[in-house]
């Protein structure tokens, strides 16, 4: 038996395509593998929702770090509402405590929790009164520098709803970030800081600084924030199918009632805006009070005189006097009238003289018309009065306070400026304003610039 001396080379075998893949079994692939991860991240058996929400509440136990970063932006933030700075109070924004904590109320409201509930209020409650007594001592300390422009402060001891919208998104993105991933969700951390000490230290610094008009509306607003994030933290993590237990459900249920009464209660829903009652109120008419005229009753006297000669024509003169004072005007009239009558040189001639000579006094009371106006500022709740337009800065107005505007219109740069003057502690200030920021209770007037000097 004999073998062929050609070597045998195997031929390739013939490849067999792959099996066409469906789109649809595809999809339906990568949703199972989604449907996976949620099971496993959120877990729906009651022992792993309770290893998952301890998880959390561990990552959310409030720690040194929230007391130390409080007081390093409550000092930052004071000092930035001194200067009128917003680079200084975005700077002690950006160093603020991670606001984990609040997600651990968010988680002990959930759970039912007495314990985690109280340590995580109280945390919460001694950082908040750190950033307050930063603003106090800056208020304290601009008592040496009033009067003085304070613009940021009023705008952050004020209720915003684009500043109400970005802290809808922050909450809702810290809560959903906080429970889907371990690391640590900065960003939405400092929308809500933004948010909760803003108000706080505002509130403080008016507080310190005695200046009317930011204490206590800076913490209502704080509270009508917390109150809105709280809301909407809750929702997120029922969203995200985290259960609550029991106690959690009665829990939750008074908080969401608590929340939304401060909601409805602060934000004022139903009442009509404070500026437009003021200036309903203050709209005045104009009158005039004038006293009747007196009747001109002449007295004549007759008398008849002899005369030898005839005497000339009939004269009559008669003299008339206005005297106009301040508030009275006072006519003076005076005539006189002589009639000489020529007759034979045996006749007697009758004189007839009449001496109206009265002076009538007309009293006329005139009420000039009062033009008056209210703050209406659309930032910064209120507008700043200055000694002459765009000079030396006197107080702030806040909106809704009514002042009186002379018939007085300057033009400086562009800019229109009302001579206005104000009643404060029963003393009168005068000075100048932006027209922008005055509504007119009156009908709106047409004011002549007059010559800037």
């Amino acid at each position: 038996m004999s073998f062929s001396d050609q070597p045998i080379i195997p031929t390739e075998p013939t490849p067999t395509p792959p099996p066409a893949r469906d789109p649809n079994a595809a999809a339906a692939a990568r949703g199972r593998r989604r449907r996976a991860n949620r099971r496993e991240m959120f877990p729906a058996d009651a022992e792993g929702q309770a290893a998952l929400i301890a998880a959390l509440a561990r990552r959310a136990y409030p720690s040194l770090e929230l007391f130390v970063f409080s007081l390093v932006c409550g000092a930052i933030i004071g000092l930035g509402f001194l200067l009128d700075s917003q680079a200084v109070l975005l700077l002690g924004i950006l160093v603020t405590p991670l606001m984990t904590p609040w997600v651990g109320f968010l988680l002990a409201i959930l759970t039912g929790s007495p314990r985690f509930l109280f340590e995580t209020i109280m945390a919460l409650l001694v950082s908040a009164v750190i950033v307050f007594l930063g603003g106090l001592l800056a208020g304290f300390a601009a008592r040496l520098f009033l009067p003085m422009t304070l613009s940021n402060v009023f705008i952050h001891a004020r209720l915003w709803i684009p500043e109400l919208a970005v802290l809808a998104v922050g909450a809702i993105t810290l809560v959903a970030s906080f429970a889907r991933s371990e690391d640590r969700p900065f960003l939405p951390s400092v929308i809500i800081a933004y948010a909760f000490y803003l108000p706080i230290n505002a509130s403080g610094f008016g507080l310190g600084s005695g200046v009317a008009g930011i204490w206590p509306q800076g913490i209502l607003v704080f509270a009508v924030h917390f109150a809105l994030a709280s809301i909407l933290g809750l929702l997120t993590l029922f969203a995200i199918r985290l259960r609550p237990t029991m106690q959690g459900i009665f829990a939750s249920g008074i908080t969401l009632l608590l929340f939304a009464g401060i909601l409805i209660i602060f934000m004022g829903t139903g009442l009509p805006s404070p500026v437009a009652a003021v200036i309903a109120t203050s709209t005045s008419t104009p009158t005039m009070q004038a006293t009747a005229l007196p009747s001109l009753t002449p007295s004549l006297t007759a008398t008849t005189t002899k005369i030898p000669r005839p005497s000339s024509t009939p004269a009559i003169s008669q003299t008339a006097s206005v005297t106009p004072t301040v508030g009275t005007v006072t006519i003076t009239s005076t005539a006189t009238i002589t009639a000489t009558a020529s007759s034979t040189p045996t006749a007697s001639t009758p004189t007839a003289t009449v001496p109206a000579t009265e002076t009538l006094p007309v009293t006329l009371t005139n009420v000039p018309d009062s033009i008056s106006g209210a703050i209406s500022a659309s930032e910064g709740g209120g507008a700043n009065l200055r000694q002459t337009p765009n000079g030396k800065y006197l107080m702030t107005l806040d909106n809704g306070t009514i002042v009186e505007i002379y018939p007085d219109f300057r033009q400086v740069n562009g800019v229109a400026w009302l001579h206005v003057f104000v009643t404060r502690n029963s003393q009168r200030v005068e000075g100048w304003l932006l027209e922008s920021v005055v509504s007119y209770a009156t009908p709106e007037p047409n004011f002549e610039p007059t010559a800037t000097p």
